[in-house]
């Protein structure tokens, strides 16, 4: 039989496991009476756990949300998940501070050697490159993550990439990391419209404590809706293309954030940018496609640069070969 502190992380264990047990497979798990588990579940309620107890033969325990946070036990996988994910977390454009220290430390103090070599080896085996200028601080990415996970209206001042201020009411979606920076999808009450903020931009205001209904858009779509508008508020130079090819085909090869539209079966309309219209105009060669520019007086001059930079190379591939 196990000593009663061994017992009591067991069954710590098990009521994390989110279901309901009864008193009788508790019992049987430890091997002890069902007096002993009543007795252990009141010496877990005074280490501060919220054990919820439901009396009857469809009763059982459960452990549910106190008002502090308590120990947890962690198994191995959990344990260097937790670890690994602190460490990117600091390194992933969030500013998490001297709490990821201490609590990476923690987990890191009472590791056994062969889970601390996991955790080393995942670190030795990955890079993140680091954007000091998107850094995101924990604060607010949290205030977001709540009115997001409660589905509150949320209230925030807001720097555009030119430095334009505003105040924003929205109804915030979801958070996606691109790179190093995190963007919010939100609708936006006042333009009546989906927009895309970056959340390192974000300044919350207190919260609006107004409910909202959550608007339907397809999951599928949203990393391509954000990828699509933060690409396109980048761009310095646009353009729109008519390609020879299937939409779809296209599409394959582009993807977010150009925007294809097709024109019948054979043929689509590519708006497209960049912030070097010779490297855009390159990079349209790849599509292996006859196209034609229907906007965008910069591309055509990179078309033409790279044509004569072209028929100059075959120029001098064909008096090499004479």
């Amino acid at each position: 039989m196990l000593d009663t502190s061994a017992r009591l992380l067991k069954l710590l264990s098990l009521l994390q496991i989110p279901r309901e047990w009864t008193g009788v497979e508790l019992a049987e798990r430890l091997e002890v009476s069902a007096r002993t588990v009543r007795t252990d579940i009141g010496k877990l309620r005074e280490l501060g756990y919220a054990v919820d107890a439901r009396p009857g033969v469809a009763g059982g325990y459960r452990l549910v949300a106190g008002t502090a946070m308590p120990p947890l036990v962690l198994d191995d996988d959990e344990a260097v998940a937790i670890a690994i994910g602190l460490t990117t977390a600091m390194t992933r454009g969030i500013r998490l501070g001297e709490s990821s220290v201490t609590a990476l430390g923690k987990v890191e103090q009472v590791m056994p050697p062969h889970l601390r070599q996991r955790v080393d080896a995942a670190r030795a085996a990955t890079s993140v490159a680091d954007d000091p200028d998107a850094s995101l601080d924990v604060s607010v990415f949290s205030a977001i993550a709540s009115a997001i996970r409660w589905n509150e209206r949320l209230r925030f001042d807001y720097a555009t990439h030119r430095g334009t201020p505003s105040r924003r009411l929205t109804e915030p979606h979801r958070l996606i990391n691109w790179g190093s920076r995190w963007y919010l999808l939100a609708w936006d009450v006042e333009r009546g419209d989906w927009r895309t903020f970056r959340a390192d931009r974000i300044v919350p205001q207190p919260p609006t404590g107004v409910r909202f209904r959550p608007r339907e858009i397809d999951e599928e779509l949203v990393v391509a809706h954000v990828m699509r508008g933060v690409g396109r508020a980048l761009w310095a130079y646009r353009a729109r293309i008519l390609v020879q090819a299937p939409a779809a085909e296209v599409e394959a090869k582009i993807g977010p954030p150009a925007v294809v539209t097709p024109v019948g079966e054979r043929a689509c309309e590519v708006e497209v940018g960049s912030d070097d219209p010779d490297r855009l105009a390159l990079w349209i060669t790849q599509l292996d496609a006859e196209i034609e520019v229907l906007e965008g007086d910069e591309l055509i001059a990179a078309f033409a640069r790279l044509a004569a930079r072209l028929r100059r190379a075959a120029g001098a591939a064909g008096a090499a070969e004479g």
